[in-house]
């Protein structure tokens, strides 16, 4: 079983993502079902280890917040392969993501390797001409999103297929 713990975003955030949702050659767009903002990948996982993942989950205690998305971005430099929206406020959000990063190391997962950087992703890139990479991120450098409550954070299973993953929502801690 493949997991990441991941934030929901609310229709009218993801919608207001897929207006942001074009103009680049070789873009292979998130459906809004792809839409989320991920805190931890977790990855392939047995039975026992997917168990223990949700036991410490559901001992994380954590506040609610308010969260809003702001600006644009992409990974892989020279040669870029996704686009994201970023983050308003980080430090709550990242103060959840380190929760949830402690109590997965402390239910034996072993400890996320990359700088956390929280942010949605928009789209996979394959080919994509740079300029045109560059073009996006010109001309959607001023976008926000309207703040939204974050109350809950969930387990997502993901399948892989040709044409995407699949995610779905396992269950969903709430914050207090």
């Amino acid at each position: 079983m493949r997991l990441f713990v991941a934030l929901a975003l609310p229709d009218v955030v993801a919608e207001g993502l897929s207006m942001l949702q074009a103009g680049v050659p070789g873009a292979h767009w998130q459906t809004r079902e792809q839409l989320h903002l991920t805190l931890r990948f977790i990855g392939e996982v047995d039975g026992r280890d997917a168990t223990a993942a949700d036991d410490a989950l559901s001992l994380i205690e954590a506040p609610r917040f308010s969260l809003a998305l702001k600006g644009v971005g992409e990974f892989g430099g020279k040669t870029p392969h996704a686009l994201w929206a970023g983050v308003r406020d980080k430090e709550q959000v990242t103060f959840l993501q380190r929760k949830i990063e402690t109590a997965l190391q402390r239910a034996g997962l072993p400890p996320e390797q990359r700088k956390y950087l929280p942010h949605v992703t928009l789209a996979r890139l394959k080919g994509s001409p740079c300029g045109r990479v560059m073009d996006f991120l010109t001309d959607h450098a001023l976008y926000a999103s309207q703040p939204f409550d974050v109350e809950a954070f969930i387990l997502y299973s993901s399948v892989l297929t040709p044409n995407g993953s699949i995610y779905r929502a396992e269950k969903a801690y709430r914050l207090k």
